[in-house]
């Protein structure tokens, strides 16, 4: 990603200069708090202009799945419709195979009656041309040549089956070509339907494929876009995380340049004045807030109070009068104390330096309860200021 580089052109220069020696002269270390500060807006800048971009490429990335949840349901509709369809394929196809069993079988009759008419055929053409060659015997001829009433009988019964016989081939003859002839229009009404099956199975197979192709262009294409969006997000947080990063080192400095400037000795310094505003608390101590109130930072997604920037020594005030429930050392708050002031209400203090009250006990407002300074997880002399409702953190500046 093209932001890569600039980014590593703009933050590299700011955390070697951050990590210059600070030097005696006042003058100087006011400009260079100048300096710092304005190189903080900067930066804090860029990290706003970069959640931007994240927030919008969220978006599109969540639009571009909700495109696809609903391709992945429009696919969803579409292999049922498949499922469908290869039924009906599965039936056409059984259909199918009937009309070509049937088929095969009408053909084997038709060969069968084709050889049948071609034998009766040729018997009724042989006794067309037997009954031709030898005229038929008239009554008076038969009466005459019998030998009596016996062979007269017999003579008319031969007659009789002559003539029995010649029918029968004639029928037959005409049975077999009418068989042949309803036979022939038969297979001729088989083979179109077949065509018309074999068509429609055809056109249904196209009709599957064609949608398949449909829905694996459309999801590819869905997928490719998103992965995009996605890289794109995963470069732009990336970058977000650096310049955070760097943020946190200038701020480090700039809490050590204001304790410079506002300590010119060193071990502890004398309490404040209390300053109050509009809430119900004091400030625990007098500085300006390095760190807001829920500020994403590389390794937390919400800070969960404020940080203020103050040279270490500096007396911290309890910023409402209540009983000490937390007094010791606490993970990356280091020196830390909570106080409780209601059932609900407590505020916190963290990375001191010294901690100057105990569990149990009873304070007031604006007494003095510690020593700022930088332990735990800590980039310079700060307070880290909290206040909490029934134990989750919310902002102090509501209350102060």
């Amino acid at each position: 990603m093209r932001l890569r580089p600039l980014i590593a052109i703009t933050v590299l220069p700011l955390l070697l200069w951050a990590a210059l020696p600070l030097v005696s002269s006042g003058a100087t270390n006011q400009q260079r708090l100048g300096d710092l500060q304005q190189k903080i807006q900067a930066t804090q800048g860029r990290i706003g202009r970069r959640k931007g971009t994240e927030h919008l490429l969220s978006t599109q990335i969540a639009a571009w799945t909700a495109r696809i949840n609903r391709l992945q349901r429009t696919i969803g509709a579409l292999q049922a419709r498949q499922a469908r369809i290869q039924s009906g394929l599965d039936i056409a196809q059984a259909d199918l195979q009937r009309i070509q069993s049937d088929l095969r079988a009408q053909r084997a009759r038709q060969a069968r009656l084709k050889a049948r008419l071609a034998v009766s055929r040729r018997l009724l053409a042989a006794r067309l041309v037997e009954r031709y060659r030898s005229a038929a015997p008239d009554l008076v001829t038969v009466v005459l040549n019998s030998n009596g009433f016996a062979d007269l009988l017999e003579r008319g019964e031969f007659l009789r089956r002559i003539n029995d016989q010649d029918e029968r081939i004639i029928r037959t003859v005409a049975s077999a070509k009418a068989d042949a002839t309803d036979n022939a229009r038969r297979l001729g009404r088989l083979a179109g339907r077949q065509r018309q099956v074999t068509q429609r199975i055809a056109a249904r197979r196209d009709q599957i494929s064609a949608i398949k192709q449909q829905l694996i262009d459309t999801r590819v294409g869905y997928d490719t876009t998103r992965s995009g969006k996605a890289r794109a997000l995963a470069g732009v947080r990336a970058d977000r995380r650096k310049l955070e990063g760097a943020l946190s080192q200038m701020r480090a400095t700039q809490a050590r340049i204001q304790g410079i400037l506002s300590s010119p000795g060193t071990g502890s310094l004398p309490a404040g004045p209390i300053t109050g505003g509009s809430g119900a608390m004091i400030w625990p101590v007098n500085g300006p807030i390095t760190s807001p109130f829920c500020e994403r930072r590389a390794w937390e997604a919400c800070h969960p109070g404020i940080d203020i920037g103050v040279p270490s020594g500096t007396p911290i005030r309890a910023a409402l009068g209540g009983r000490v429930a937390i007094a010791g050392w606490t993970g990356g708050y280091g020196n830390y104390t909570c106080l409780q002031h209601t059932a609900s209400l407590s505020t916190c203090y963290g990375h001191q330096s010294h901690i100057g009250v105990s569990v149990g006990q009873q304070v007031a407002t604006g007494q003095v309860i510690g020593v700022s300074g930088c332990t735990g997880l800590c980039f310079g002399p700060h307070l880290h200021f909290e206040v909490r409702i029934n134990g989750a953190v919310t902002n102090p500046l509501n209350y102060l």
